[in-house]
């Protein structure tokens, strides 16, 4: 029946070539229509998998509940100074929040503000707090001298205390060796032309700054345009050039870099893009030379080339229509599309070849090509599309449509196959065929097969099942961070803050009825030993708050009058500033006569020297460097030494918003011990939380369920794959024998490419265990083409223009495949690198595997067939 239909498709379709084709390119046409007015592509990752999972929920819920903290863009601003850092931050702040017209809803502090810079000393420890204030107290002469004069003058008669102090016996020279250091170094290095990395806070407190004193962040929530590909480019940029406008540059001490959910989806499909047309002509070109080396006729590669063109672009209409828009997954049907809908107008134009070398006769060579091909095209069609269409039910929604257009896609090129390219073979008339098209040479490699064939499938399953021990070390990578390049800011800033547990965003969170069900909660999370902290709103009332205001109004009473001075000294002149500087200068000099200081001493004379008899300009490049950072220091100071008490009432109200709702219900935040960004250590991380706070949510529980998800559904899809492409297989073939004959070779490979995975260091991940579904899909229909010759009759299979039909196909679905690979983004060349490994195994066990595994042919007496020439 099958051979019947197809072949008055076929006949159908010489009758009426010129009808044939007007109707398929005005389809094609159509298609092409309908993909300019709704081509449509979601960057959103969050909707690939269901959103009716019982995780997805929690996390729809939490977002719903602090919408701030979602779509945003994470500014990191990391200075050489914590001055640099802070003034870099509070000018891109002040920037971003004038920006016209508005490219961002909201524009915040994540780690500052009015209310830390007042408050901050709050939230150290008590011991930290005493030694603040302790070395405020021991500065304070300093402080007044330069909050009186906060020029370079000022700063040269602040110097001249050390001399001062140390010949009076009041301090020594070990007191003053860090910071007199630092300042010579700034000094000098801004006289040498070189930029400083001079620190007011190192010169005060006398340790260098830490990591975190050089950050800080800003978090923006830009206006997204979901109609453009890359949804928050334009609110990025405007943050790029708004931190260049500012000088906010590593040449003036400051990175600028940008992270978050909106630059890491832009830049990821950045990443997909990057490069794709260029691959895209070279897999044209090489597809073109493979139909050439293949089919020698260049009115039959035209053919199949148009038929393919306009199957994929009726596939992508078809695609959008199901689905509306594609996904950063299902975008790669096209690549599928032309790997393996190729296959068919492969396999139908090799026969066609080669019923026109037996019978030199267009029309009587396509009715036979359909007939014989008709059957072996139809079932690898069906079996090829019930592996896709097998995506269907799982929760894996992007791969799921991906499934749904791909699995169409291969209707519709063997709908093409036997329609549109046998009309425009009748059309274009290629030249007869005068060589026959199989692979005679190949006929002794048959004999040596058939020959020793058992021997060959006994040492094939020794070596199979050797093997296997290898599955137990078979790893999948649960971290979708390993599927995008590491190359991009986005991505190489966020691994940057996963180096540092403190701003490490792998952490958990959970939504509460109320603040003090968040405080009961996250006392009993806290005592897990895989928990390192947990925070609540509460967590923001400062412990010990009446001993430390104590100690900061006593600094307070000692220290704020001397930094408001009621007559500021007017603005020195130049020669005044040289005098001073000299004068100091000449104090440092006496100084290094005598003592255990000389030689910092002396040095410091020495520099100050260069300085008072630099050129002006020199001095005020000098000051102007110098002097801005105590300002700002000299702010903050005055900001911490007017703390106040910290109550739920006084917190500010951004604050409590992102902690507590406005019905009341509060958020708990847990954070884990160890490396955050180990797999083993957040599975581990979030079965503990889960096991006490099933309600729970976040990105390590986001990570440990997607992949169990992806899991799952990948075994739901092999499975109803395997059964559907059974049945199929059953009905066509009506031998449970054939049967097997055809899925065994098939499992073998499956297995054999899981095998090499471990060999070959590739784990499973996200985006390439859609390898192991569409290896049943390609696989299969290999070995349909030769489960049918051989019931038809055929003694050499290598030989027949089967395998050069299967050999060519593959090359072209290898073509296609390997196109991915050599793409920019790691996860889709991992999906690549498994295709063409899956590709190679499941070509081996058709071509060399399977006709051993068959064996003679049987005696054909229940006309299975026709015999193949």
């Amino acid at each position: 029946m099958i051979e019947h239909c197809v072949a008055r498709l076929v006949g159908a379709s010489m009758r009426f070539p010129w009808l044939t084709i007007f109707l398929s390119l005005m389809l094609f046409v159509g298609a092409g229509h309908y993909i300019a007015n709704n081509f449509a592509i979601t960057t959103d990752t969050s909707q690939l998998i269901s959103p009716d999972l019982d995780w997805r929920q929690r996390e729809r819920q939490f977002d719903a509940a602090f919408p701030q903290g979602t779509d945003t863009i994470d500014v990191v601003i990391d200075g050489d100074t914590p001055e640099r850092a802070e003034n870099a931050a509070r000018k891109l702040f002040e920037a971003l929040s004038s920006e016209t017209p508005k490219p961002f809803q909201t524009v915040r502090r994540r780690d500052g503000g009015a209310f830390f810079e007042k408050n901050g000393l709050l939230y150290l420890p008590l011991e930290e707090v005493e030694l603040t204030t302790a070395s405020l107290i021991k500065t304070q002469p300093v402080l007044a001298t330069l909050a009186a004069d906060p020029t370079l003058n000022g700063l040269a008669k602040a110097l001249s205390f050390v001399p001062m102090g140390i010949d009076q016996e009041r301090a020594t020279w070990l007191d003053y060796e860090k910071p007199v250091t630092a300042l010579a170094d700034a000094i000098e290095n801004m006289l040498d032309g070189k930029r400083s990395t001079f620190s007011w806070n190192e010169l005060l407190s006398g340790e260098p700054p830490e990591s975190g004193d050089l950050r800080r962040f800003l978090q923006v929530k830009p206006v997204l345009d979901y109609g453009d590909l890359q949804p928050g480019a334009e609110a990025s940029e405007r943050i790029r050039e708004t931190a260049k406008r500012l000088d906010l540059t590593p040449e003036h001490g400051v990175r600028v870099r940008l992270t978050g959910a909106v630059p890491m989806a832009d830049e990821e499909f950045g990443t997909v893009a990057d490069g794709l047309l260029l691959n895209t002509l070279l897999t044209v070109a090489v597809v073109a030379l493979i139909l050439w080396l293949a089919l020698r006729s260049g009115r039959i590669i035209f053919a199949v080339l148009v038929g393919l063109f306009a199957g994929l672009a009726m596939t992508a209409a078809v695609g959008l229509w199901l689905v509306g828009a594609l996904n950063l997954i299902s975008v790669a049907f096209a690549v599928l599309f032309v790997g393996i809908g190729v296959d068919f107008g492969i396999q139908f134009s090799v026969r066609y070849r080669h019923e026109r070398h037996i019978n030199d006769d267009l029309r009587g060579a396509l009715v036979t090509a359909g007939r014989n091909a008709g059957r072996p095209l139809a079932l690898a069609a069906a079996a090829t599309t019930a592996g896709f269409y097998a995506f269907l039910p799982t929760d894996y929604s992007g791969v799921s449509e991906l499934g749904l257009i791909a699995g169409t896609g291969m209707i519709i090129a063997f709908l093409i196959s036997i329609t549109f390219v046998p009309a425009m073979l009748a059309v274009l008339n290629p030249p007869g065929e005068p060589d026959d098209v199989g692979y005679r040479m190949l006929a002794p490699v048959d004999r040596f097969m058939a020959r020793y064939r058992h021997a060959i499938l006994v040492l094939t399953a020794i070596a199979v099942v050797a093997g296997l021990p290898l599955l137990t070390r078979l790893e999948f990578d649960f971290n979708p961070i390993n599927l995008r390049s590491a190359a991009v800011e986005s991505v190489e800033t966020f691994n940057d803050l996963m180096q540092d547990p403190e701003t490490a965003p792998n952490t958990i969170q959970i939504l509460t009825p109320s603040l003090a069900d968040a405080e009961k909660l996250a006392n009993r999370i806290e005592s897990l030993p895989v928990v390192e902290r947990t925070v609540t709103l509460a967590s923001f009332i400062p412990d010990h708050q009446s001993e430390k205001l104590a100690l900061i109004k006593d600094a307070a009473s000692l220290i704020e009058p001397s930094l408001d001075p009621e007559n500021k000294l007017p603005p020195p002149t130049d020669a005044e500033i040289k005098v001073t500087l000299q004068e100091t200068a000449d104090a440092f000099a006496v100084a290094s006569q005598k003592g255990s200081g000389t030689a910092l001493a002396a040095r410091m004379a020495d520099i100050l020297t260069r300085l008072a008899m630099a050129p002006p300009e020199a001095r005020k490049r000098v000051e102007t460097e110098l002097m801005s950072g105590f300002n700002l220091r000299l702010s903050q100071i005055r900001a911490a030494l007017g703390a106040d008490e910290v109550t739920l009432a006084t917190l500010p109200p951004d604050i409590v918003a992102d902690w507590k709702t406005a019905d009341g219900r509060a958020r708990v935040e847990v954070a884990p011990r160890g490396d955050g960004n180990d797999n083993a250590n957040l599975r581990r991380f979030a079965s503990a939380v889960l096991l006490v706070a099933p309600e729970a949510t976040g990105v390590p529980i986001l990570i440990q369920e997607s992949a169990k998800t992806v899991v799952r559904s990948f075994f739901q899809a092999g499975a109803l794959a395997l059964g559907s492409i059974t049945l199929i297989l059953f009905v066509a073939l009506r031998r449970v024998s054939d049967v097997l004959l055809t899925l065994v070779p098939l499992l073998l490979a499956g297995v054999v490419t899981l095998e090499l995975c471990v060999l070959l260091k590739l784990p499973l991940n996200f985006a390439n265990i859609i390898a192991l579904p569409v290896l049943l899909g390609v696989g299969v229909a290999f070995k349909i083409y030769y489960v049918l010759a051989w019931r038809d009759g055929e003694t050499s299979l290598l030989a027949s223009p089967l395998t050069r039909a299967v050999l060519y196909s593959a090359l072209t679905t290898a073509t296609a495949f390997g196109s991915l690979w050599f793409s920019n983004h790691p996860g889709t060349s991992s999906m690549g690198e498994l295709l063409a490994l899956s590709l190679l195994t499941t070509l081996a066990a058709a071509v060399l595997f399977q006709p051993i595994l068959m064996g003679p042919p049987r005696q054909n007496n229940d006309n299975e067939g026709s015999q193949t020439p």
